[in-house]
């Protein structure tokens, strides 16, 4: 009868406060009530909606700006935005262990916000101010200042830089504010990514829609002013926010991960333990607030590291890390290197979506955008399918497809996280077909009327290929931020979401070595590269089918990868707060039972 009362006692308490690793601004254990979950989500998602207002605002337009203003060619403008595309998704990885090892989420995003902001500002400078524009008059010039174009490249990497920091550790920031031993605020934490997706979405909508009006109808520095204006009213609403947030404390995330490969390796001669109980964990008399990770039968090579020998507690009372670690290092280390495969056989997926911004866009250039006598729609706008496909799927897979899969499957999940980015990564592929009857279709266009070329087809042949490729990123982005945040240790939550970034980062870079080599080898074979001076002079359909072949091959590879994965195991904790070493979360991916 104690033990219950004991037990209820616990369970109110735990409905009160919040016991994983977070604390308050005042450095406390947080009041359930009064901080986290929506309540702090929705200040984090208003400043994610500011950026990527800024961002889509900015790559969208990208190509065209390099083309129209700076005067670059249609090949070496798709390579330079797909660098800067690039070099902007990968710098995450930098910002991402630095949130994680030093400087913690809220001081990252707050820092690289600002750097963002300064970016924003020499932008504006850039086209506003009479010394730095690109022409002396303001009529068109045959070459920009080189003024101009040295203050532009710097301005859009310092976004890029901002990029770094603000991407993954706001949105690892915003996951912290749920707790995942409350069932109530874990299922919420699933809802979370797909609104976060859905603010992302929104300001993905304006940038390239009402952003990219202004920049062609009205004037680039004007359209800056606002993206600058907005950003800093969300830096504003961002620190308001500050008293209900939950925080954590950062810590290196590598150095156990390397103290773990250091004990495997000085213990590698030593024989396994018959019973895996056999090796070491943190005592059930010690309490801690971190969670603990089964023992699993992967990379067992690794096992080794936690295996007990007498010496190393001869000489002092605690274990020497780089002698003797936990079973949750030892784990942690292994689904890091469980995550490699997924990570590479996503990579083709981001060479897909690499296209919606360059190719895509430039195609739209070439086609009739008349909408009435007075409208014509920016050929950047028409992105603005691929946020509307993105929405859609979101919306429909959190609100009709979740709900009954789960009383299918009777999971939390519905279906586990690597089932929806293969399904992503199939519509990907579809993208990539459709793009390519489209394009030929342009092309016959151009060839039968050379005259009027192909002005006489409707920009909206474009939409298909565009909501498809928004589905795709409904699926695949949104399940890789979960996937990558969910499934690295915890530790490393912002370089988890660094990582789901780096696909894209890493897309568009072998995007743009795809585009040299093809076009170096087409050259060379037959004489005339797929990548003329202009698009009627190329043959974008042949690429398209190329990068549809490749992600179908690369798809088998993934589904293969996928079934053979072993998903995080997490030790439950029992009524009185201790764990249960044989008492699991079973790994499938999809979440606690029902």
């Amino acid at each position: 009868m104690e033990h219950l009362e004991k037990g209820r006692a616990h369970e109110i308490d735990e409905q009160k406060w919040v016991y994983d690793s977070s604390f308050d601004h005042r450095g406390r254990r947080p009041l359930r009530a009064s901080t986290g979950a929506w309540k702090a989500s929705f200040f984090i998602i208003a400043i994610e909606f500011a950026e990527r207002l800024s961002y889509f605002g900015i790559a969208t337009s990208l190509i065209i700006y390099l083309t129209v203003v700076i005067h670059l060619d249609v090949k070496t403008s798709a390579k330079t935005a797909n660098q800067w595309a690039g070099v902007t998704t990968l710098m995450p990885l930098v910002g991402g262990f630095l949130a994680d090892a030093y400087l913690g989420r809220f001081p990252t995003v707050l820092l690289s916000s600002i750097i963002y902001l300064m970016g924003l500002i020499l932008l504006t400078l850039s086209s506003m101010v009479p010394s730095l524009k690109p022409c002396a008059s303001h009529d068109h010039c045959l070459e920009p200042r080189k003024i101009h174009v040295i203050v532009f490249f710097i301005a859009i990497y310092l976004v890029s830089v901002g990029t770094g920091g603000h991407k993954p550790s706001l949105e690892s920031f915003g996951a912290d504010q749920f707790d995942d031993d409350h069932p109530d605020e874990r299922k919420k934490k699933m809802s979370f990514f797909n609104w976060w997706n859905a603010g992302l979405c929104a300001g993905l909508l304006l940038g390239v829609t009402l952003i990219v009006y202004m920049q062609v109808h009205i004037g680039w520095g004007q359209a800056d002013i606002v993206l600058t204006a907005v950003m800093a009213c969300s830096v504003v609403i961002f620190v308001i926010g500050r008293p209900i947030y939950r925080y954590r404390k950062p810590g290196s995330p590598l150095k156990p991960m390397i103290q773990v490969c250091v004990a495997a390796f000085s213990k590698r001669n030593l024989s396994y333990p018959s019973n895996p109980s056999e090796l070491y964990e943190v005592p059930k008399s010690v309490k801690t607030q971190e969670r603990l990770l089964c023992h699993t039968e992967s990379f067992k090579f690794l096992d080794k590291a936690a295996v007990i020998e007498e010496k190393d507690f001869s000489d002092t009372k605690q274990q020497d890390p780089w002698r003797l670690a936990t079973v949750t290092r030892v784990e942690e280390m292994k689904l890091l290197l469980n995550m490699i495969p997924i990570w590479l056989t996503t990579l083709p997926f981001g060479m897909c979506v690499a296209q919606s911004t360059t190719f895509f866009i430039k195609q739209g250039t070439q086609l009739d955008r008349e909408i009435t006598r007075s409208f014509t729609l920016p050929p950047a706008s028409i992105y603005s399918l691929a946020a509307c496909g993105m929405m859609l799927s979101v919306a429909v897979y959190d609100r009709i497809l979740i709900p009954l899969l789960r009383r299918v499957t009777g999971t939390e999940r519905g279906i586990n996280i690597l089932q929806r980015i293969g399904i992503g990564q199939a519509f990907s592929v579809t993208a990539m077909i459709v793009s390519a009857v489209v394009e030929r279709k342009r092309l016959t266009i151009v060839q039968n009327d050379p005259l009027h070329s192909s002005i006489t087809m409707s920009v909206f042949w474009l939409a298909p290929q565009f909501v498809i490729i928004g589905i795709a990123d409904g699926f695949t982005l949104v399940g890789l931020q979960e996937y990558f945040y969910d499934q690295v240790p915890d530790s490393m939550r912002s370089l988890g979401i660094a990582l789901y970034l780096s696909v894209i980062g890493a897309g568009n870079f072998l995007s743009s070595f795809l585009i040299t080599i093809v076009d170096h080898v087409t050259e060379k074979v037959s004489g005339k590269s797929w990548f003329g001076k202009d698009l009627n002079g190329s043959r974008l359909d042949h690429f398209y089918w190329f990068l549809a072949a490749i992600t179908s091959a690369n798809l088998c590879v993934y589904v293969f990868v996928a079934s053979r994965y072993s998903y995080k195991n997490v030790q439950r904790k029992t009524t009185g707060g201790t764990v249960a070493v044989a008492d699991c979360y079973q790994g499938d991916g999809q979440g606690a039972r029902a």
